[in-house]
């Protein structure tokens, strides 16, 4: 289980990640909101502990940005902000939890596993976008209700990539994730499962954008002749339209 924890208190931080040395949760710490950044464009996470009053700006805030980003996302706010109205805003703009400090470690392990308890039984489910359905527990992908043939490797990369849409997958998160999952990929072997699977979306209304460099992103395709999707660019001007 992997965690992010943004959270200032260094002492809090500690105390926490020290319980955690087990290897049975892998905990990131992030002190800023500008760390934690950081650490989810190289990755994803089982569940956000957020805390709100940052040295960088409000937690809520950064809340409110996370879940257009990510809808999906666990979040479990811990915060010395007891009011109810807090409360209830910090569930409004899209934590899953809330829990006031001081608390008791055992209490946040066990509302840490029923939140991602909770999302691994959602992420079973269907998954949607565009004209797809990808359905986990029966390993098929679905456009217009008709099964899209797919390799094991492409639909195992289809996944990740439909599981952070909108969002973008970093390229080597891509290859550790489909390495987790007993893929054993580098870096040249899975540009070509992207050019792969983008060639078996042809036509779907589905596209791969590619950004050289950073990693990937399922987009609807443009209306075209060739129905790609459009190329973003980067902050420096590149594209890249391949793998």
């Amino acid at each position: 289980m992997r965690l992010l924890l943004i959270e200032d208190d260094i002492h809090i931080a500690r105390e926490l990640l020290l319980r955690w040395r087990d290897g049975e949760r892998l905990a990131l710490h992030a002190p800023t909101l500008a760390d934690a950044d950081a650490a989810l464009a190289q990755g994803s996470f089982d569940i956000v502990l957020l805390d709100l009053g940052l040295p960088d700006g409000d937690g809520m805030a950064w809340l409110t940005a996370y879940r257009q980003r990510d809808p999906q996302g666990a979040v479990l706010v811990m915060t010395a902000r007891d009011r109810v109205a807090d409360r209830v805003m910090g569930l409004r703009l899209g934590a899953d939890d809330y829990l006031v400090k001081p608390f008791a470690p055992e209490e946040l392990d066990a509302r840490i596993d029923v939140l991602v308890r909770r999302a691994n039984v959602a992420r079973t489910r269907a998954i949607r976008f565009g004209r797809l359905d990808l359905i986990q527990e029966s390993s098929e992908v679905l456009l217009d209700g008709k099964r899209l043939d797919l390799s094991p490797r492409e639909f195992e990369l289809l996944f990740i990539l439909m599981r952070a849409a909108p969002r973008l997958v970093p390229k080597r998160a891509l290859v550790d994730a489909l390495s987790e999952r007993n893929l054993e990929l580098n870096d040249a072997a899975a540009e070509l499962y992207v050019s792969r699977l983008r060639k078996k979306l042809d036509g779907t209304g589905t596209g791969i954008r590619t950004l050289r460099g950073v990693g990937y992103q399922l987009a609807i395709a443009a209306p075209g002749p060739s129905g790609a999707p459009a190329t973003p660019r980067s902050p420096a001007g590149d594209v890249e339209g391949g793998a």
